[in-house]
Parts: structure tokens; sequence; C-alpha cells
């Protein structure tokens, strides 16, 4: 099943059409993966909302440290001074774990919200888990709140994102450069916003190129096992090994980083089996769960590899996490030799 994505929720392109129109609810739950969006929407909405002037006294924000419920309602209940609406911001609270007689103060206020006032429960630091067997107050949430889920971005939706961020920095830059630079952070925009910032000021030149994504950005642990098992293929254990110091240097420990090399070459091997039965990258995407880009990727890089390789590779790998968790060597260099012994195998085919 393919992930669902910001774009593709309704609940989040209403947010869009209020935001626009000045129609907001009196009440939403924000929450999602992707709090890059989260943070931004809840600006616009609280521009949207608040003056400058007097938002010191309509803007009213409660954290895990400072809320109550005795607190929150005479938030919501004092009429706004001079502006026709408040905003009360209560973040990371699990409203499903309150006391009893605050959830049913809850379900009272939300059943009774005034016209003056936009209630909006934020989840960026933890996450939203409504539970339905409390009855009232999911019937309460469900009815009076728009809950909206800002989901992590797809690769078609963060290319022309990363494009118009560099522009508004006088830099141009590739899509298959962004491909690569979304393979490589993870897709977060959160991280990717932080990146094209450090790229766009170290790029000597308009145009971003590949050497200057290189040269300031720090890949994830995927992104780096990719081309670990990348020179695998090419039978390069150098490489691969050097691949293996970057992670220990990005203080990788070494039961995460074969978790990561397992996770891949599973995917390679799923990958082999489908070209092997004629199929391509959409089917991988569906079954893996990847972007276009990564599943492209792998599906390359699976033509380096034998079937026999990749069952082999399934064998080492369980054969090392099971030295790493009972065994007194070192875990650098179990690794180290599993390394070794994958870059043998895929080099004898």
């Amino acid at each position: 099943m393919a992930k669902k994505t910001a774009s593709t929720s309704a609940p989040f392109q209403e947010l869009k059409q209020e935001l626009k129109t000045g129609s907001l609810r009196p009440c939403y739950i924000f929450w999602g993966e992707e709090t890059y969006l989260l943070q931004h929407y809840l600006e616009l909405l609280r521009k949207k909302l608040l003056d400058p002037l007097t938002e010191e006294f309509n803007y009213h924000r409660f954290s895990s440290e400072s809320f109550s419920m005795d607190g929150l309602w005479d938030s919501v209940d004092n009429l706004p001074m001079m502006a026709e609406r408040s905003m009360v911001q209560v973040d990371d609270i699990d409203l499903f774990k309150l006391p009893e007689k605050d959830r049913e103060r809850l379900v009272a206020l939300l059943n009774d919200l005034p016209d003056y006032c936009c209630l909006v429960f934020t989840y960026a630091a933890s996450e939203y888990k409504p539970d339905k067997r409390m009855k009232k107050l999911w019937d309460a949430v469900s009815k009076n709140a728009q809950t909206v889920e800002f989901a992590r971005q797809s690769q078609r939706e963060l290319v022309p994102w990363i494009v118009r961020h560099f522009k508004s920095g006088g830099k141009t830059i590739s899509t298959e450069l962004c491909n690569y630079l979304i393979d490589i952070t993870g897709g977060s925009m959160v991280t990717l916003s932080g990146e094209i910032d450090k790229i766009a000021a170290y790029a000597p030149g308009d145009e971003i190129r590949r050497s200057d994504i290189d040269a300031v950005t720090e890949p994830v642990l995927d992104a780096v096992v990719f081309q670990m098992t990348d020179a695998m293929g090419e039978g390069n254990y150098e490489e691969a090994l050097k691949k293996l110091q970057t992670l220990y240097k990005m203080q990788q420990e070494p039961i995460a980083i074969l978790g990561a090399i397992g996770a891949h070459l599973r995917r390679v091997s799923a990958a082999r089996v489908l070209m092997d039965a004629g199929k391509g990258g959409d089917e991988l995407m569906k079954l893996c769960g990847l972007g276009d880009y990564p599943a492209r990727k792998t599906m390359a890089g699976a033509r380096k590899f034998s079937a026999r390789f990749c069952q082999r590779a399934a064998e080492l790998v369980l054969e090392t996490d099971s030295k790493l968790k009972t065994s007194f060597d070192e875990p650098e260099r179990l690794l180290e030799l599993c390394v070794l012994q994958l870059a043998q195998e895929a080099k004898h085919g």
C-alpha cells in the first residue's frame, strides 16, 4: 500500500482552503511525521488569527509543564481583546490519558467551543494516539475537531519544493540532484531545509553540482549503506570498508549498521526476484514502500548481484547478527569481517 502523503490528505487540503478564505474552524489537531509542515501551517494559522499588536493578550499556549484543565478552560473562555478571535495552543498533551474528571471537562469544552476562539492541539514531539474506547471523548473530538495529519512528502512533491528553496537563494539545481539530495538525507523537510541552506552558502557557482552536495551534506545511515553495497557489487572491498568507517565517524552502532545492511540487502533481493520475473521498479515501490528514485537505484544495484549472492548475503547477515549478540569478539571487527565476506561473495557471483 502506498504511503499517505500530506498532499493527498483531504483534511490537509481543507486546511489550506480555510486559511485562504479565512473560514477557520473552532478546533484543530495537528500531528504527523513531517514536523516542518506542521510548524509551517501552525504559523500560518497564527498569523491569520492574531494581530501582532494584540497577540500578547489573545494567544495562549500550554505545554506538558504548564497545562491544566482550569487554565485551558479560562483561556478558551476569555474574550479576545480588540480582535475577532483568540488562539489557544496545547502542545503534546495526550488527551486520552488525562484523569477522568479532566476528560469529562474536556468533552464539555469541545462540545461548547465559543466562535471567538480557535483551539489547536499539536503533536510535534509526540505521537497523537486517540483511544476510541473512550467513546464520549472520541465522539467529542471527532465531532468538533478537524484532525490534520502532516505526513512525509512524496519525492514528486519534494523536488519542486527543493527547486524553489534553492531559487530563493539565487541557485539552480537539476531534478536528478534533487532526487539525490532527498535520497542521502532521508527526505525529511526539516533536514532538507538546513542542508539546502548549507549547500547554497557553500556552492561557488549559480548551479548546484553533486560535489557541492557531497562537500557539506552528511548522508543518513541508509544512504551510506546503499553506497557500501554498491561498492560490494563491484567487488571493491576497500571502498566498502571506507563507507563503513564513515558510519563509525557518524557514531553509528555496529548493530544498527548491520540492521541497515540487512534491510537494504532484502530490498536488493526483492528487486532481483522481480527483475528475474520480468517486472520493474513500480512493483518494487509497491512491495517495499520506496519512492521512485530509490526504487530505480535499487533495481539498478540489483543487476550487480545474483540470486545466489542474495541468499548467501542473508545467511551472512544472520550469522553476524548472532555473533554480535553472543560473542565476546569486538563488534567492529565482526562487522568488518561481514563486509569483507559480502564483498567476496559478490565478486564470485
